[in-house]
């Protein structure tokens, strides 16, 4: 069994397709999933598993609308193992997320489209926004006192914007920490 990191897109967002963390930990062990924990509401999770993270994710994918009243028009599943998403805090440009009182910072993770596709709907302010492309991930970060200048919710209007799911780079890595944690037990 490997441990997996599941990245849930489209719930708990806006007040829609509101998922308790408790229901999303009792319908992965439902699936057969091993060892299931999930972390904050914005749609993470962890869990074991002898399937590969295609797998996993077509599985969830597949039964959570009918499980759970959503629009299933915006939900993705992205599954990471530790390597994937070690090297996603790795590979960060330097100094991405060094300085959180001056900058917000998030990893943009990717599903199913490559950052070169991605890359030209980013359109920072000078100034204000820069974006990094990665390995399945864009790095996004814009200067908190003008982060209400930023350009970075421009994204939204994108059709590809339904094909990446946000993580603050403070959750990105914890959730990089818990994987460590787990695959050391």
């Amino acid at each position: 069994m490997k441990t997996f990191l599941v990245l849930f897109r489209g719930i708990n967002v806006g007040g829609k397709n509101k998922v308790p963390m408790a229901s999303l930990k009792k319908f992965l062990e439902g699936l057969g999933f091993a060892d299931v924990s999930t972390y904050i509401a914005s749609g993470n999770a962890i869990l074991a598993s002898d399937q590969d993270a295609d797998e996993i994710a077509s599985r969830i994918e597949t039964a959570l609308p009918g499980h759970f009243l959503l629009d299933s028009e915006i939900i993705k599943v992205l599954v990471l193992s530790r390597q994937q998403l070690q090297s996603v805090v790795d590979d960060r440009p330097e100094g991405f997320g060094d300085q959180p009182d001056k900058f917000h910072s998030d990893a943009i993770f990717l599903m199913g489209v490559d950052v070169a596709e991605v890359m030209p709907v980013f359109n920072p302010r000078d100034g204000v926004d820069r974006v990094w492309p990665g390995n399945g991930v864009v790095y996004s970060q814009r200067l908190s006192a003008q982060r209400t200048k930023s350009r970075l919710s421009s994204i939204i209007t994108s059709p590809l914007y339904r094909s990446m799911t946000i993580r603050s780079w403070a959750t990105t890595r914890k959730l990089s920490e818990m994987l460590v944690m787990r695959d050391a037990q």
